[in-house]
């Protein structure tokens, strides 16, 4: 400290700083005030452009990453039940192959018939090149029992007469064999018309988790 300031309350400190005296007052605004305030059209400028960017990001997500999907019936029982949504991965299958057992959602074949939805879920039983029949409500894959544990108890396999899945298709079933109208009905779907592997169920709450 100084000589000259030696002694000095903190107001007669401050006076020894004339330069501070009769600052411009639209200086000090401009030089980092209190915020101004915007105008009611910059902010809804700025609204409009976040609700337009969420708008797009959820568009590619949902044209290229992930879907969820209502299930409208019990075909799927006792895996999915009437009213759950699951999650969709679309890439799935732009990096990996399908793989029996998986849950897919595709596109409602034309020989489906007329139906109320435009994309069924299903579970795939067969592969290409395989040969499935159904004995004694077993499904038989090139001469050997399939195990099914995702099956419910009692549940069993009939109108499956021995069929070869053509290159470029797979076999899909639904869980609930009795109440199913799948591959046994419209035959094997091919590999293009599937719009990714359902893995995760999203709703209802109690019942959140893998496939």
């Amino acid at each position: 400290m100084t000589d000259t300031a030696a002694g000095k309350s903190p107001d007669q400190l401050f006076d020894l700083l004339p330069e501070w005296e009769g600052v411009d007052e639209d200086v000090f605004a401009a030089g980092g005030g209190a915020p101004q305030a915007k105008s009611p059209m910059r902010q809804a400028l700025e609204w409009g452009a976040v609700i337009v960017g969420a708008l797009i990001a959820a568009l590619v997500i949902k044209t290229f990453l992930f879907q969820a999907f209502y299930i409208p019936s019990g075909s799927m029982e006792e895996t999915l039940q009437i009213g759950d949504r699951v999650l969709v991965n679309k890439l799935s299958y732009q990096f990996g192959d399908i793989d029996r057992g998986d849950i897919v959602v595709f596109h409602k074949p034309e020989s489906a018939g007329e139906s109320d939805v435009d994309d069924f879920i299903k579970r795939v039983v067969g592969l290409p090149g395989e040969t499935l029949r159904a004995i004694d409500g077993v499904v038989y894959i090139d001469g050997r029992p399939l195990a099914e544990p995702y099956l419910a108890e009692g549940i069993v396999t009939n109108q499956l007469t021995e069929i070869t899945v053509p290159e470029g298709h797979v076999f899909v079933m639904g869980d609930n064999r009795t109440l199913s109208r799948d591959s046994r009905f419209f035959g094997p779907i091919p590999m293009d018309s599937i719009v990714g592997e359902a893995f995760v169920r999203l709703w209802p709450p109690g019942a959140f988790g893998g496939l």
